[in-house]
């Protein structure tokens, strides 16, 4: 007989999120959850690339997402339990030079990073470690990209103005020195904030663009759709912010860290509540 695994930090923050999840599940959905977590909605995504392999849509299960980015604050809890995070000892295969670049120690953030406002400068590595240190995971892109569609007054952005207006300032305005408090960005349609507006945020599937949801199936993707000529494969030429999104990813390295570039978390849902209408 195995010995039983012993109770980490780690293990029982995923089990107090089972938990959660199951107290909603039973009680019919809608306290499914968790605290901090706003209940996406199963869905369809439409990759932003045609191409051999591509599909129309790839469908989304129910999921749970973060409302708002990983702050500073957040951050700063994780690099203190796990110290091969902390800007001084993370190995440079895990995190280039400007990993935590902004932060003015390796537990203090200082001015430059408010401890309310979104994390940046952190790998791909380091993002994923953190959502796997609260139990949680990074989103996939089509999740991402289904979350983000939303508007401010429904679910399709494409025909909210102020959403539109808003999204395309952002984009031509250079990213200020010291980033906003995530409490600033308005709720979507879904209650999520800053998805547009704060900052780009990691996927868990970035390194392929991914879009079909099956890593068998994109090992077939035409990698020419993400140069500059895959403008020609869009299935919307005039979506600028989600060309610039699939521009960011194809160029990134699991190890890349930007001032520009943070993430989320997201989280499955039971198998009896995702599958509910």
């Amino acid at each position: 007989m195995s010995a039983a695994l012993p109770l980490t930090r780690t293990r029982l923050r995923r089990l107090l999120l089972a938990a959660a999840l199951a107290v909603g599940a039973s009680a019919g959905g809608a306290a499914a959850a968790p605290a901090g977590m706003v209940l996406l909605p199963a869905g369809a995504y439409a990759p932003f690339l045609r191409g051999p392999g591509v599909p129309a849509r790839v469908a989304v299960a129910a999921f749970l997402l973060d409302e708002r980015p990983v702050t500073n604050a957040d951050f700063l809890a994780f690099v203190r339990a796990n110290p091969q995070w902390r800007r001084s000892a993370v190995s440079p295969l895990f995190a280039d030079a400007s990993y935590l670049g902004k932060w003015s120690a390796d537990l203090e953030p200082g001015p430059q990073a408010p401890s309310d406002a979104p994390v940046v400068q952190v790998s791909w590595f380091a993002a994923r470690a953190y959502a796997r240190w609260v139990g949680k995971r990074l989103p996939t892109t089509a999740e991402w990209e289904f979350a983000a569609a939303a508007g401010y007054s429904g679910p399709d952005g494409r025909s909210d103005p102020e959403l539109n207006r808003a999204l395309y300032a952002w984009l031509a305005r250079p990213a200020p020195e010291v980033l906003p408090a995530v409490a600033t960005a308005r709720p979507d349609f879904h209650g999520v904030r800053g998805l547009h507006g704060l900052v780009w945020e990691w996927v868990e599937d970035f390194s392929s663009a991914l879009v079909t949801g099956e890593s068998r199936a994109d090992a077939g993707v035409d990698r020419n759709l993400f140069c500059a000529g895959g403008a020609l494969n869009a299935r919307d030429t005039g979506d600028y912010a989600a060309y610039m999104r699939q521009a960011l990813r194809s160029s990134l390295k699991a190890n890349n860290t930007t001032g520009t570039l943070g993430f989320r978390c997201a989280l499955d849902l039971p198998t009896a509540t995702a599958s509910r209408p």
